[in-house]
């Protein structure tokens, strides 16, 4: 699956119909991205796409060597899960 990506999101649109979406926050500084929601459409749930979503915003942090705060519910309990894996990225 490839991710749209603007500003403050990634997206993926099918058919013209929005089916997964994470957003998220800069900082005044842009040193912290703030992830604040995460959506994925049921025809796609249990196939890891939200799992996908915040691997691009890490992605993103690290290229930019930002950190990520986690705000919205599927973000954090992603990160309190593979909590090891993203110390990185994590504030």
């Amino acid at each position: 699956m490839e991710f749209q990506h603007e500003q403050g999101r990634y997206y993926y649109l099918a058919a013209n119909t929005l089916l997964a979406e994470i957003t998220y926050q800069a900082n005044s500084d842009n040193t912290i991205l703030a992830i604040d929601h995460t959506f994925v459409d049921p025809s796609l749930r249990g196939q890891g796409v939200a799992q996908q979503l915040v691997q691009a915003v890490v992605s993103l942090a690290r290229e930019n060597h930002q950190k990520i705060q986690p705000l919205c519910s599927y973000a954090i309990a992603f990160f309190e899960r593979y909590h090891d894996d993203y110390q990185d990225v994590l504030i």
